[in-house]
């Protein structure tokens, strides 16, 4: 159990990552424009995120939506940029890979803390462990970068007439999505590292396997 805190913290940091992986993939606010036309977009902001479009408008644009107007990304949308779709891809990859990290390291912690001694077992899932944290962490780190990347270049996006937006900002800003995202990024690779480093102790009683 001594030798193992350094994993116990991986698994701590790992889920804390997970988790936010989770909420920046959930949340709309990728990339924030400011419009200069505000006959339909009132505020003047849209949120573009990875799975959706949304503004605040006063009119009513569609039947039902008064205040706020969200526009899904269809996959026949040929003018959504490929950093949109990579993110989706990723963010669902780094979801399902960071959760195989948490449930290999929760095992590796189990037989450590019942005393279960057996070597190969419990240092193959650390290693199992800290490579799907280190996986998910790169799936996170291409689309975070790569949108950020696009704000910073104020790139602009051709939505068809039914979104209602412009196809380019008057100016743009990373949303809270990305932040997120790279605490994200820092808190799994930070555990791969953890499960990565662990050595099992040499003892009498070690059970090789």
């Amino acid at each position: 159990v001594s030798t193992s805190h350094l994993q116990l913290a991986a698994f701590a940091l790992g889920t804390v990552g997970w988790i936010l992986c989770t909420i920046s993939m959930g949340i709309v606010e990728w990339r924030v424009w400011y419009v200069n036309n505000t006959t339909i977009i009132s505020s003047g902001i849209a949120w573009v995120g990875i799975w959706k479009v949304c503004f605040i408008s006063y009119l009513h644009v569609l039947p039902g939506y008064k205040e706020q107007f969200c526009h899904k990304f269809s996959g026949y949308d040929s003018s959504i940029p490929h950093e949109i779709y990579a993110a989706q891809g990723l963010l669902l990859i780094a979801m399902c890979v960071g959760l195989l990290g948490l449930t290999a390291t929760i095992f590796a912690l189990r037989n450590v803390y019942m005393g279960i001694t057996h070597k190969t077992l419990i240092t193959r899932c650390f290693l199992v462990g800290g490579f799907f944290y280190i996986l998910a962490g790169l799936c996170v780190l291409i689309p975070v970068s790569w949108n950020f990347y696009s704000v910073t270049h104020n790139q602009s996006i051709a939505f068809p007439p039914s979104y209602y937006m412009p196809s380019s900002a008057a100016a743009q800003e990373a949303g809270a999505a990305i932040p997120i995202g790279i605490v994200a990024v820092i808190l799994l690779l930070l555990s791969g590292t953890f499960c990565l480093s662990y050595r099992f102790p040499v003892t009498a009683n070690t059970i090789m396997s």
